[in-house]
């Protein structure tokens, strides 16, 4: 018998989940902390691979010691890889840092770009983090900035398949409005964290559960096991469970 496809996502489908994730996360914002945009994107470079909580208790002292895109260029690796250690990955992030604020300078007179063009070049910056930069330091929708959660999600509900960070981005922001394109990403960040856990998702308590897409929802939701191989197979095609 052959395997049955989820229905094609509409665009008013997509309305009625950001809008009923409105009402449940109307807290949802963007977890890192940051005074300007030179300090969100050194924040975005530090959370790869590790979790905003503790990227937070690193910044004020990274920050405390470079200030700004200058201090940071010229910041002894040992000094800036001690500060950072706790964040994992700390060498290669104190080269992506050292090297960002190098193209600032060097660049942009030491101030950070408002286009995607311009942010996408420079060392340690990727789209996603571009997205969260252009998005939440100036109110620039660009794009839908795509991490595990927003990967996780989206195929669960049913607003985009696959799991190739670009091509989701790109199969939501066709469904959604642009002036929704940063909106979108806080909160399916927030629902997959609170709520849409990759190990242990909440289908029970989920406002989303009668028109979630997720074959295993109703397992779930009635506390029956999951096929462990399903849930790790899962788990392995989003990419992790962070």
């Amino acid at each position: 018998m052959p395997r049955s496809r989820k229905p094609r996502p509409t665009a008013a489908f997509a309305t009625r989940i950001l809008d009923v994730l409105e009402q449940t996360h109307p807290e949802a914002r963007c977890a890192l902390t940051a005074r300007n945009a030179f300090e969100l994107s050194a924040a975005t470079i530090l959370s790869a691979q590790c979790t905003d909580e503790r990227v937070n208790q690193v910044t004020p002292q990274l920050f405390a010691r470079y200030p700004d895109a200058a201090a940071l260029a010229g910041a002894s690796p040992g000094e800036l890889e001690q500060i950072i250690r706790s964040t994992g990955f700390f060498r290669a992030k104190a080269r992506s840092l050292t090297g960002f604020a190098k193209g600032l300078v060097e660049r942009h007179g030491g101030s950070v770009p408002r286009s995607m063009a311009e942010l996408v070049p420079l060392p340690g910056i990727g789209r996603k983090t571009a997205n969260v930069v252009l998005g939440h330091a100036f109110g620039i929708n660009e794009g839908v900035a795509v991490d595990t959660h927003v990967l996780r999600v989206s195929n669960r509900l049913g607003l985009a398949e696959g799991f190739d960070p670009l091509k989701v981005e790109a199969q939501l922001m066709a469904l959604v409005p642009r002036e929704r394109w940063t909106r979108t990403t806080d909160l399916l960040i927030f629902h997959g964290r609170k709520i849409c856990d990759a190990r242990r998702p909440a289908c029970g308590v989920c406002p989303l559960f009668a028109v979630c897409r997720w074959a295993s929802r109703q397992a779930w939701a009635s506390g029956r096991p999951v096929a462990r191989h399903r849930a790790s197979a899962g788990r392995r095609r989003s990419g992790g469970t962070t």
